[in-house]
């Protein structure tokens, strides 16, 4: 007869506290905890998606990288990280959210406890994120706030922060073949982003004073993320309305001026035609694959977040596709704003478009600011610009905050779903992440933000993470059995690509892209031609390590703490209760993945049972039989 044995360690490591099996069905009506909560209709799941990756990335990132890395060969990497990494991805984390209606933390404890480190690697890129992210859009309200001057104060060279080299360009003398610019002059323009907003030093090491301007747009920025997640997914689902589509709006009109202003066909030119030998150049790849991550939101737990609050039976592999084309479609159409702006830069300015103006996370705040400029009425675009900014950031800016919120309410959902305690926690994690934030308006607070863009929030951590995940997919889990998962939820099962991406392409992909980047590796370049000093690489790959240290120290955790050999302890680790949330499982069951790895049989307070592939391993005499209060091993 089989001997039961019970450890509460082991119903942690795959359950944690969250325990799905009570918090998702709802509260009873005596219970003091609240209920997990749901998209009122899928239009709001679709916005909330589209503000999340439909954000800075594409307007301000996406272009300052294209034209960092030579204009058009940009995309010959970005297009084969997009359909090798960025879509397949995309898949993954949203139907993972979706099959087990958990946040990014619980989503991967229960499917792969082995790699739940990846749930918590992607909670502390969010915590990293809410540091860095944010500083663009308090660069964005402070030019906002400067909006309603007029003159624009961008325009002119009558400001207490010009210096005798400023030059404007309406005031110069323009011939048919060049433009006659004073010796070591700066535009207005430049001026005004470097000396009017960051108040830049020339060293890094220059971390005070705080720019006091800067820091009452961080703290009013702060105030609207705090006011746009405190009450949950219901809050956030209604704000998208307008946040997700106001910016498509301004962005249009913005790319319709700009390509009609002379000179812009030679900006476009430049955008489209692609110089082959920096392919050779392995920062490149690693830009345009942290992009495609970046700007998906992709191992950053916020999809497998929002796709939890789905209905079972949503056909995720078709809005896969759909939020995908109108992500990338959005970084081209902003792509061809930006090089319009900057053709028409070149030709007043008579050079060429590569020296129009320093590559860097400013590049937006120099191309749109002149053409808003040249507009009847400036002061309203420039209103509607910045607006649109802040926008997109706030989108991504409050859906990250929901992840981080609905992971910490997963595991914890006893001591958070009551009373005001979400609510408590969200502000304290705003008010430390503003203390923290500060750091990046300092005079030298520009090039602590670059190291953070280039090592944390979208460096080579996201590469590592994406590999972990589709091994985890692939090798672990098996794809087969995940397309099975998937065609319980849509009803037929995903392309064949979708297993040859997670089990082979995409992991070899984003390896050879990482090693590559380490073989040829060389310091970073910050703004002003600064090479980062060698505290601050440290410091960069000291926040990588934050993230993807999780992984192995989990992985420690899971296997000293699990009863058995070293091969029984893997194979009880290697796949986890990865099943729908209790209220769609009388969806589910008859669809459930077979196991040719051994059989374990499945079941629990509703009456469900199946074969599940891994939950039990060949030879190993260990069955997995989870019910409704507990989980325990069978040895047969």
């Amino acid at each position: 007869m089989a001997t039961q044995i019970e450890n509460e360690q082991e119903v942690s490591l795959m359950t944690g506290s969250s325990a799905p099996n009570k918090g998702s069905e709802g509260p009873e009506k005596d219970s003091p905890q609240k209920a997990r909560g749901q998209w009122a209709n899928k239009a709001e799941y679709l916005l909330a998606v589209v503000g999340h990756i439909v954000g800075l990335g594409n307007v301000w990132r996406f272009p300052y990288l294209c034209y960092k890395n030579g204009g058009g060969v940009f995309f010959v990497p970005y297009l084969l990280f997009l359909v090798l990494g960025g879509i397949p991805l995309f898949l993954l984390e949203t139907s993972m959210g979706q099959y087990t209606s958990l946040g990014g933390v619980m989503a991967w404890r229960n499917f792969c406890p082995l790699f739940g480190g990846v749930g918590y690697a992607t909670q502390v890129l969010i915590l990293h994120g809410t540091v860095y992210y944010i500083t663009v859009l308090v660069w964005a309200l402070l030019y906002m706030v400067n909006s309603f001057y007029w003159p624009l104060p961008w325009s002119h060279c009558n400001n207490t922060w010009n210096t005798e080299n400023c030059f404007q360009f309406e005031a110069l003398n323009f011939t048919a073949n060049a433009t006659v610019l004073p010796e070591n002059a700066t535009s207005s323009i430049t001026e005004f982003w470097e000396r009017g907003v960051l108040q830049l030093s020339s060293r890094m090491e220059d971390l005070s004073p705080v720019n006091w301007r800067l820091a009452l747009c961080l703290l009013a920025i702060w105030v609207m993320c705090y006011f746009c997640v405190w009450k949950g997914v219901k809050s956030t689902g209604k704000v998208v309305y307008f946040t997700a589509t106001f910016p498509f709006v301004t962005l249009l009109v913005l790319l319709i001026r700009g390509v009609t202003l002379p000179g812009a066909g030679g900006g476009i030119m430049y955008y489209l035609r692609p110089d082959y030998i920096r392919l050779a150049d392995p920062q490149v790849w690693m830009d345009a694959g942290t992009q495609i991550f970046f700007s998906y939101g992709i191992s950053m737990g916020s999809l497998t977040a929002l796709g939890s609050y789905n209905r079972f039976n949503n056909d995720c592999l078709k809005d896969c596709f759909t939020l995908c084309i109108l992500n990338s479609g959005t970084s081209i159409m902003a792509g061809f704003a930006v090089f319009a702006i900057l053709g028409f830069m070149a030709q007043e300015q008579g050079i060429d478009i590569s020296e129009v103006a320093q590559s860097g996370p400013g590049l937006a705040f120099i191309v749109f600011p002149r053409a808003i400029s040249m507009m009847p009425f400036p002061q309203f675009w420039g209103v509607c610009f910045f607006l649109m900014i802040i926008l997109l950031g706030l989108d991504s800016q409050f859906v990250a905050l929901e992840s981080l919120m609905t992971s910490l309410m997963d595991l914890y959902p006893t001591v958070i779903r009551k009373g005001y305690r979400r609510e408590l926690l969200l502000l304290l994690l705003s008010v430390v992440s503003f203390l923290l934030g500060l750091i990046m308006i300092t005079p030298g607070g520009l090039y602590v933000f670059q190291i953070y863009d280039h090592y944390s929030y979208s460096g080579p951590g996201l590469l590592l993470l994406s590999i972990f995940q589709t091994i985890s997919v692939g090798w672990m889990y098996g794809s087969d059995r995940y397309c099975d998962v998937l065609q319980s939820m849509i009803g037929y099962r995903p392309w064949p690509i979708f297993k040859l991406c997670w089990s082979y392409l995409t992991p070899a992909f984003c390896i050879g892209s990482f090693v590559f980047s380490l073989v040829r590796w060389s310091p970073v370049t910050l703004a002003k031609g600064l090479v980062a000093p060698g505290w601050a690489i440290a410091l960069g790959w000291l926040l990588c390590l934050s993230t993807v240290s999780t992984l192995p120290l989990w992985a420690t955790y899971a296997l000293l703490t699990t009863p058995g050999s070293l091969r029984q302890r893997i194979c009880r680790l290697r796949n986890g209760p990865f099943t729908p949330s209790p209220e769609n499982k009388h969806l589910a069951f008859e669809l459930q993945p077979p196991a040719p790895i051994g059989e374990a049989k499945v079941t629990s307070g509703s009456e469900v049972s199946g074969n599940a592939e891994g939950l039990a391993c060949a030879g190993s005499g260990i069955d997995l039989v989870p019910n409704k209060s507990t989980w325990s091993w069978e040895r047969s």
